[in-house]
């Protein structure tokens, strides 16, 4: 389906224009003999990519699935699981919440291993991890539209990343986090990309959405009138059916109600207008169609987590 919609956006890229992380967490680790990596850190979404070397991931009870180098692994959900050199190792080290790496005996390392870029032996295997450590970077329909393992092989989608390049976010530096946001983001589109655009995938609901008459004329005219006072009712009306139609084909083919999607639009939305430092909470608010600043910074917390003045501080500029 290469059809774009009026607004010069496709679907693919309408889900994906939410995925923007603050507080990404990476490691690099270069491993060899028997190793085995258990991650219990509950992140909603996470990368695993050898770099060079196999690695083998192993989640819940499922058969394990092997990386080759260059191979990205997207892990979605929060499920813990353990990447290994062997699927049959115990883990030596497990990941806790905020990239916290607990030894079996209890101790505490602030990374599991960063070594060199390159395989230090033959047999080593370098393991690049990206953890998105806060909801808010990972839209809900994104997340109940993926596996909880999706792998892309190297010859599907190249990662972006190569060691050397990661070798520069290694050493503190201003906009170090900005960089390490911006790059698990990178990574992570283009491994979706290929995951959703690979030959045979059968087309996802969402993604048939925006050809439906009904629903997808009700996802174009959202997307392009954010400032409207939209309801469920208003909503029919400009889309023809009625309010009972509307609301029940669109939960079943976006996977969520109108008005939580127009939700999640605003917030998108208004999370990128905030990083104009020019711009103003209130004319933000009018402009994706809040009432005023209070009911923006109410709804805005709910979803990301944290007020628009807290998200504005810790957020790359516009630009910048």
């Amino acid at each position: 389906m290469d059809a774009l919609t009026p607004t010069g956006t496709d679907p693919l890229t309408d889900l994906l224009n939410g995925v923007r992380t603050t507080g990404a967490v990476f490691n690099r680790s270069t491993l060899s003999g028997t190793w085995a990596v258990r991650f219990e850190d509950g992140s909603p979404l996470a990368l695993a990519v050898p770099l060079a070397g196999p690695a083998w991931v192993v989640l819940h009870n499922d058969e394990p699935v092997r990386l080759d180098a260059g191979d990205v692994a997207v892990l979605s959900g929060g499920t813990p699981y353990t990447i290994a050199g062997n699927p049959s190792a115990a883990p030596d080290v497990t990941i806790r919440p905020g990239g916290h790496c607990i030894t079996p005996d209890g101790t505490e390392h602030s990374t599991y291993n960063s070594g060199p870029a390159h395989p230090a032996r033959p047999d080593s295997t370098v393991l690049l991890n990206g953890l998105y450590t806060v909801p808010s970077g990972t839209p809900g329909r994104l997340l109940a539209a993926l596996p909880p393992l999706a792998v892309v092989s190297a010859q599907q989608g190249a990662c972006p990343v190569n060691p050397e390049a990661f070798e520069d976010t290694l050493h503190p530096a201003p906009g170090r986090q900005a960089l390490l946001d911006r790059m698990l983001d990178l990574m992570l589109i283009t491994a979706l990309r290929a995951w959703f655009t690979r030959p045979g995938a059968p087309l996802p609901a969402w993604y048939r959405a925006h050809s439906d008459p009904v629903v997808g004329h009700a996802l174009r005219l959202l997307d392009t009138s954010l400032d409207r006072p939209w309801t469920v009712t208003s909503l029919a009306a400009a889309t023809g059916v009625s309010r009972a139609a509307l609301a029940r084909r669109f939960t079943a083919l976006v996977g969520q109600p109108p008005m939580t999607y127009l939700r999640e639009q605003r917030i998108a939305r208004a999370a990128d207008l905030l990083r104009d430092p020019a711009a103003t909470i209130g004319s933000v608010a009018a402009r994706v169609g809040f009432s005023s600043s209070f009911a923006l910074s109410t709804a805005f917390k709910k979803v990301r987590g944290a007020s628009p003045s807290e998200y504005r501080a810790t957020a790359p500029r516009a630009g910048g």
